[in-house]
């Protein structure tokens, strides 16, 4: 079980980002995975200049936004539960992991007119995740009731970064193809390599807390 993450730095979180601006560019924008991150720990990424985060559980990100509000521009990261789409369109600025046919649905109900949200894309076929497959994405897209803004993936765990590339550079052509602009890919291991191969979003836990 993975702890959480109580004990933060603002200094340290600061230098880390910092860090992997340098690396990443202007043009990516660096999202705090806060899965681990207490919402009384939350203060210190906003005092080390942490702008976005991002939540997997829609009970977790009720409580910090509750708490937290405009310190942080909120995306919705996790796996996306049909019935959970309601209360999460008006918390967030971006829904990432959108790839059912009844998450379709629920967005034709409820979501407003300027609603953006990411299709996830299962580029591995690991039935453990979700996603859709990329030969059925182009009519996923089409009958997504709002606008596609981009792509995103979870590519297989591996411990070697390089592992991941084969991935990253598909969701990029598949991202080409259909005329999408943003990519959110690359976690603490891989980033690096996520930004090598187009990513406009990376999603950071350790990299940015440890």
């Amino acid at each position: 079980m993975v702890e959480l993450v109580r004990d933060l730095d603002p200094d340290r979180v600061r230098a880390n980002l910092e860090r992997v601006r340098d690396r990443a560019g202007p043009d990516v924008e660096i999202l705090a995975a806060t899965k681990y991150v207490p919402p009384e720990a939350m203060g210190a990424l906003a005092d080390g200049g942490v702008t976005l985060v991002g939540e997997n559980r829609l009970q977790d990100l009720e409580s910090k936004r509750e708490r937290w509000g405009d310190a942080f521009a909120w995306d919705f990261i996790g796996n996306l539960q049909s019935r959970k789409v309601k209360a999460i369109l008006p918390l967030t600025r971006l829904i990432h992991s959108v790839a059912s046919e009844s998450a379709l649905a629920q967005l034709g109900k409820h979501a407003p007119p300027d609603t953006e949200v990411l299709v996830e894309v299962n580029l591995a076929g690991e039935e453990s995740k979700g996603g859709v497959e990329p030969g059925a994405l182009g009519e996923f897209i089409d009958r997504c009731p709002v606008r596609v803004g981009g792509l995103m993936t979870m590519p297989p765990f591996t411990e070697d970064p390089e592992a991941s590339r084969p991935y990253f550079a598909r969701l990029a052509e598949l991202a080409s193809e259909h005329g999408l602009k943003r990519l959110s890919m690359g976690t603490s291991q891989d980033w690096e390599v996520a930004v090598d191969e187009g990513a406009t979003l990376i999603r950071l836990g350790t990299t940015l807390f440890g």
